[in-house]
């Protein structure tokens, strides 16, 4: 992909190291916006090739880049020591703490902000690799811009304890939730006619409220033996690779919810106007990175995870289920309702994983505790409990941007007014979220 557009004055900058285009605009009357324009631009093309730079020490730092593909050569080449980056990114910090936008256009404002931000998180991730050790949520504070809130194991068990009744049997709760589970799977041979419903779907109903990028697309392909269970792999060009692991079981409720996280009006949604609003109409370049560990995680996973309520209101998808999913699956159509009742209850003990991953992270517990843990109050089978566990060692705290990021999420639309009531409004807020650079700490 070429890179963004850009003034002669911001290419002379660069070349200059930031000096004599500066002294040559006040000269000519250049308005200190347009100077304030020129220095987060230089500064964002560094804070990406800084990006790149901890990438070649970090595997899974990058999650998606589409700017000029020489900046990702010169970081393979130059490997730059950790040492190195991590002072280059507190003096691109110290240097935007000098630029005076108090008086600037909002956005201009959340651009320096996120700026800010990502390059302290970047700094608290060298720091990491160097070997330093945080608790998790130090760690979480100093990534993502957020501290999920800890629940006591009598929160988990009171929504445990309205559940029992839902599910057949004398067991243990995990082992009869998984009886009951064993209904709904998604026949494997059925499983792309019915995820590439469940797409085409949410594809609908996200374009009624948005316009998407012309030419946007993604491709699905089904893989084995990862730590999640989908993920997006954005290209540019509003094109993705969307990955559906299929180690285990997948149930019919997750058909909706990754067509709705991994695609319409999730990441690729995200990834897409992203790159429209930002990166081509504004030539915001850093905007064409994005690392995973990062606080923007926390916006892009929220959004996806409110995202499958807003393009499926409970009824909705619930009538959708029953009318297309369920039959498409050779699923029990009369059980829908039965089958979200429990779910419902199940999604509210998301922040069992929390603390399963704070103890074992902490060191409190092992992981094996920690998949006991996740089995008792997460009721998640011991097969999949050891899934998630392997998520926690690749990810580490990370698993707060879901669930915390989705509650932010949520209360920052229903502030704008777009409550469930209001779909219309509520498809506005988000897309506005969608398209702007705002951060976890911007949202409440």
């Amino acid at each position: 992909m070429m890179p963004p557009a850009q003034t002669v004055c911001s290419l002379l900058l660069i070349a200059l190291v930031g000096t004599g285009c500066s002294q040559h605009a006040s000269d000519t009357g250049t308005t200190p916006e347009h100077e304030n324009t020129v220095a987060m631009d230089r500064i964002a093309e560094a804070y990406v090739k800084l990006v790149l730079a901890v990438g070649q020490h970090d595997a899974g730092y990058v999650d998606a880049y589409y700017g000029p593909e020489a900046w990702q050569v010169d970081s393979e080449t130059a490997n730059q020591p950790l040492d190195a980056i991590r002072q280059q990114a507190r003096t691109l910090i110290d240097e935007l703490a000098t630029l005076p936008v108090a008086d600037e256009a909002e956005i201009v404002r959340l651009r320096h902000q996120y700026l800010v931000k990502q390059l302290e998180s970047l700094v608290a991730r060298v720091a990491l690799l160097e070997g330093a050790t945080f608790s998790f949520d130090e760690e979480s504070r100093a990534l993502y811009d957020a501290v999920a809130p800890t629940e006591p194991e009598r929160h988990f068990q009171a929504i445990l304890d309205q559940l029992a009744p839902l599910l057949p049997g004398d067991g243990p709760l995990v082992e009869r939730y998984a009886h009951f589970k064993q209904d709904f799977i998604i026949p494997p041979e059925k499983l792309d006619t019915v995820f590439t419903t469940a797409i085409e779907e949410a594809r609908r109903r996200t374009r009624a409220y948005i316009d998407l990028p012309p030419g946007e697309s993604f491709v699905v392909e089904y893989v084995t033996d990862k730590p999640w269970s989908g993920y997006n792999w954005y290209q540019g060009d509003a094109y993705s690779l969307i990955q559906v692991n299929t180690d285990l079981p997948i149930y019919i409720d997750r058909a909706i919810d990754l067509a709705s996280h991994e695609g319409y009006p999730g990441h690729h949604l995200y990834n897409a106007l992203l790159e429209q609003h930002l990166v081509k109409a504004r030539g915001w370049v850093e905007f064409s990175v994005y690392p995973l560990f990062s606080p923007q995680s926390l916006i892009a996973e929220g959004s996806a995870n409110y995202g499958i309520e807003v393009a499926f209101p409970r009824e909705e998808r619930l009538a959708f289920e029953r009318d297309v999913l369920f039959p498409l699956a050779g699923l029990d159509p009369s059980r829908v309702e039965a089958y979200y009742a429990v779910e419902e209850l199940v999604g509210r003990l998301s922040y069992a994983g929390n603390e399963a991953a704070r103890r074992y992270l902490n060191g409190t517990i092992d992981a094996e505790a920690a998949a006991q843990w996740l089995a008792t109050y997460a009721l998640s089978p011991i097969d999949r409990a050891r899934q998630r566990v392997r998520f926690f060692d690749t990810y580490r705290s990370y698993v707060i941007n879901y669930n915390l990021g989705k509650d932010l999420v949520q209360a920052y639309i229903e502030r704008q007014g777009g409550t469930a009531d209001q779909p219309s409004r509520r498809w506005q807020a988000f897309s506005a979220l969608l398209s702007s650079p705002r951060l976890p700490s911007g949202l409440q």
